[in-house]
């Protein structure tokens, strides 16, 4: 069995070859490397991520390319339908999608579009498709999801409030998934902090590219030197230090693990 690109060996843990696994916002910072990972382990793969993503971020041939915007309730129905017509079933979802407000804004002065806007798309969109796929979930044997969420839903950081709100909600979400479809599908989420992608400035795919160009992420650059000696491992996170734990979560190994949290860190949070 081929092997993933670079230094990791995710092969292991990570769901058995020919599993289908759907990446949701699969052409961010942490999606691309973990797509690459998977097709590379002969997993069959398919993303779902905005249609000017896919653009900036093409996954290869071998990926199955699926444009929508996942907080578009006929959208996402739309798109789930193409997949169903695409595979009869799927092993695995894997959910990546969110962004916070950049430059930060307080309580106070967050405007409510905008409060609206970052709690549709790191909470909205993560229900309407999970919605959407425990259907095709339910027709394959020890299927499971798994949720990115955020550090910050338990130790939030001034200015973003709304994207905290957000990942705590998403927390819950994934803790009533797997209470609702146990046995048969598992529910698990990774809370990472800060990883050295553009969705510091704002998102991932092209939100984060297009807000890094125009120097979008400099509010957190400007924190760094107080942030990083707070991580006791002494840096930043890497998308590798992400995609191991997801692909735990979603593998046989995990296969008694359900309603979670997988805090990754670096030791700066411990709940």
């Amino acid at each position: 069995m081929a092997q993933p690109q670079g230094d990791q060996d995710y092969s292991r843990l990570a769901p058995m070859e020919g599993k289908r696994i759907l990446i949701v916002g699969g052409c961010g910072g942490i999606g691309r490397p973990l797509v690459s990972a998977c097709t590379a382990m002969g997993l069959d793969v398919a993303v779902f991520a905005l249609p000017r993503s896919l653009q900036a971020h093409p996954p290869g041939d071998k990926v199955a390319a699926f444009p929508v915007n996942v907080t578009d309730e006929v959208a996402v129905n739309a798109v789930a339908g193409a997949l169903r017509n695409h595979w009869d079933g799927l092993d695995v979802l894997i959910f990546l999608v969110g962004f916070i407000s950049v430059p930060p804004r307080s309580i106070e002065e967050m405007a409510c579009n905008e409060w609206d806007a970052v709690a549709a798309g790191n909470l909205r969109s993560a229900f309407l498709v999970s919605q959407a796929m425990l259907p095709m979930l339910r027709k394959r044997a020890d299927s499971s999801i798994v949720m990115v969420g955020s550090s910050l839903a338990y130790n939030p950081i001034r200015g973003e409030s709304a994207y905290a709100a957000a990942k705590a909600g998403l927390v819950a979400l994934t803790k009533s998934l797997a209470i609702e479809n146990a046995p048969h599908i598992r529910a698990n989420l990774v809370a990472p902090s800060a990883i050295d992608t553009p969705f510091l400035a704002g998102g991932g795919g092209e939100r984060g590219s297009e807000a890094a160009k125009a120097g979008g992420d400099g509010w957190f650059r400007a924190m760094s030197a107080a942030y990083v000696p707070t991580i006791p491992l002494g840096r930043i996170a890497r998308p590798e230090d992400i995609i191991g734990p997801i692909l735990f979560l979603a593998g046989p190994s995990a296969s008694f693990i359900t309603g979670q949290v997988i805090h990754v860190n670096g030791g700066r949070v411990t709940p």
